[in-house]
């Protein structure tokens, strides 16, 4: 066979085993388990950090003061030295809308060796504490939240102990709806799941940890337990930092795809999306060189072989190629399907998953060349550095 031909069954071989060996990655059914509600229902703290939210929160903020929760709740905004009136708005919101007691409150800015969201989590959590609350819900203030949200929430998370939960995490649906954050956002969420195969991270024993960061349900006692936000504060990715430190401190963990909880943050523009992915890109490999020298090759093996072995192929008369090439290919697209639909997007974006993938190494490429420079990871007027070691106080 010629080199093209190896190239392109090199390809077929690495999706065939994504397909079967990568825990169903590509199945979108990990939906928040139903159980019988509780004979007494738990108190929970809802902690809401927010920069430069005041944006969002006139459609987030009171999904959240309007739950339907039997349950002792309350909500605590963190307002993270916002500089468009975040904080005001808040309780603006909480007088109109009522529902939930709310507090907000602001504590200045981080002290070195934390980033801005797990500073202000520190608080929220710190605050929280002085009511006792069962669970804390951290959900970010972009997310809005179906009136019944806290309470399946719960439900779900279950008593303490085997049966239960210590972590229910739920990936909001992001938004699709410039052609932009449809060709975009579904692959991110599929690639999510590729890294992190949502069946793999709720086997009790397994090694694989992941949460989503818009929406986490954390029984208090594992949050102790395992030291958080502590444990994790200079995390860029502090939700998959999150549910490995509960999971290594003997918690069970829950994670899936959400149908009642929405980001309603909007993405209109490449840039937009290209700036969301990139802050953190590089940060998944670790700040490692190496890491990145082999992610390149890989995915383009995977993700760019197939369509242009094909193209080859049938340029050059090379049947084993095209037909190498084209089967892994219809793979590819095959396994895309399903998130496709659970976005209600055309099917039709299937097949343009490579160009996707090459947009996603692109911004992974410029993520490192950002590190390098020394600009980091960028969110909202801050850039954090390559996270040191930080010492224990």
């Amino acid at each position: 066979m010629s080199a093209v031909a190896w190239i392109a069954v090199g390809s077929l071989i690495a999706w065939v085993w994504l397909l079967l060996g990568q825990g169903f990655y590509w199945r979108t059914d990990q939906r928040l388990p139903r159980r019988t509600e509780p004979a007494r229902w738990p108190s929970v703290a809802v902690i809401v950090p927010a920069r430069d939210e005041a944006g969002m929160l006139p459609v987030s903020l009171p999904s959240l003061l309007v739950q339907d929760y039997p349950g002792d709740a309350r909500v605590i905004l963190v307002d993270d030295c916002s500089s468009d009136g975040t904080g005001e708005l808040a309780r603006e919101l909480a007088d109109r809308f009522g529902g939930l007691a709310l507090t907000v409150v602001t504590p200045g800015e981080p002290e070195p060796g934390w980033t801005g969201k797990l500073w202000a989590l520190r608080h929220g959590i710190a605050l929280a504490r002085l009511h006792k609350p069962d669970f804390l819900l951290l959900t970010d203030a972009d997310i809005a939240h179906e009136p019944d949200s806290l309470r399946d929430l719960v439900a779900a998370a279950g008593t303490e102990g085997p049966d239960g939960f210590d972590l229910v995490s739920q990936m909001a649906r992001l938004r699709v709806e410039s052609f932009w954050e449809r060709l975009v956002v579904p692959a991110f969420v599929y690639f999510f799941g590729q890294l992190y195969p949502f069946r793999r991270v709720n086997r009790a024993r397994s090694r694989t940890a992941a949460a989503a960061g818009g929406c986490v349900l954390l029984r208090t006692a594992a949050a102790e337990r395992a030291r958080i936000p502590e444990s994790i504060r200079q995390a860029v990715i502090d939700d998959v930092s999150l549910a490995r430190e509960v999971r290594r401190g003997g918690g069970r963990i829950w994670l899936g795809l959400a149908e009642r909880v929405d980001s309603v943050r909007p993405y209109p523009r490449l840039v937009d999306l290209w700036q969301m992915v990139a802050r953190s890109a590089y940060a998944q490999l670790r700040h490692s060189p190496l890491l990145l020298a082999g992610t390149v090759p890989g995915l383009l093996l995977v993700y760019v072989a197939p369509p242009a072995t094909l193209l080859a192929g049938l340029l050059t008369a090379d049947g084993a190629a095209a037909w190498a090439g084209g089967a892994a290919w219809a793979v590819m697209t095959v396994t895309y399907l399903p998130m496709l639909s659970y976005y209600r997007q055309s099917l039709w974006f299937g097949p343009l998953l490579p160009f996707t993938a090459v947009l996603y190494l692109l911004m992974t490429v410029d993520s490192a060349v950002q590190h390098h420079r020394g600009r980091g990871a960028a969110w909202k007027g801050r850039t954090y550095a390559r996270p040191e070691a930080a010492p224990d106080r």
